[in-house]
């Protein structure tokens, strides 16, 4: 049995948001009359979801937590900034659009899991021109957990009707690789995204991958793996 879906992630694997988070990032704590943030400092607080990135960044340089005020505040001005720059200098990785036709060619179903919010995903998608390759879009608000979580991933393979023992995850960092542990689904890992300073090489992944279009190749050349469901030894 062949594999039957490809579950990919967004910032750090398709697309490199970086540039524009920090952005949103830097206008916010402006307006908290808070310094800016150095682009390489806000890259190691994505991959969580904007209250994780708003978090961090505003627990900067003091390593201390804002009080809830502090943080509603920054939330929503990140939030309005992020909106009026999203997909501005955000960009594909190399390999990505090639990779994807390849994967649809290999008659396989494709899903976004991310832990961004929908009302970000889904215009960053359409702005780069990636959404008709895509069955199914899982945000960080689609199911009551996060990855870490599997609850996305099994979300996705229930929508889109097939076994997670037969999809693979493609992502990042260890939010992705730990959420397809926790799920039973095979991952790989791409080396160029956000993965807080942590070597994918270190992550619990089936194996690492060059880009998108190294995973398809690696996804028609290798067999399903044989992999445990979830919560079974």
């Amino acid at each position: 049995m062949r594999f039957s879906a490809a579950l990919i992630d967004l910032d750090g694997t398709l697309v490199n948001t970086v540039p524009d988070l920090a952005d949103a990032t830097n206008a916010m704590r402006t307006e908290l009359g808070l310094p800016p943030l150095a682009v390489d400092v806000v890259a190691h607080y994505v991959g969580k979801g904007a209250d994780h990135l708003v978090m961090r960044a505003l627990s900067t340089p003091l390593n201390q937590p804002p009080d809830t005020d502090l943080f509603q505040r920054g939330l929503a001005l990140f939030n309005q900034h992020y909106e009026a720059v999203n997909g501005v200098k955000s960009r594909l990785y190399n390999g990505v659009v090639t990779g994807l036709k390849q994967l649809k060619a290999q008659n396989l179903k494709l899903a976004v899991v991310t832990n961004k919010p929908a009302q970000f995903v889904h215009p960053l998608l359409l702005a780069l021109g990636l959404s008709h390759y895509f069955d199914l879009v899982v945000c960080g608000d689609t199911c009551a957990k996060k990855k870490p979580d599997p609850m996305p991933l099994l979300h996705a393979c229930n929508l889109l009707a097939v076994k997670p023992e037969t999809a693979v995850v493609i992502g990042d960092s260890a939010n992705d690789a730990l959420a397809a542990q926790a799920a039973g689904i095979v991952s790989l890992a791409v080396p160029y995204g956000y993965h807080g300073g942590r070597g994918v090489q270190n992550l619990p992944v089936d194996d690492i991958v060059a880009d998108i279009e190294d995973a398809a190749r690696w996804m028609l050349t290798q067999p399903p793996r044989q992999v445990s469901p979830a919560g079974t030894p």
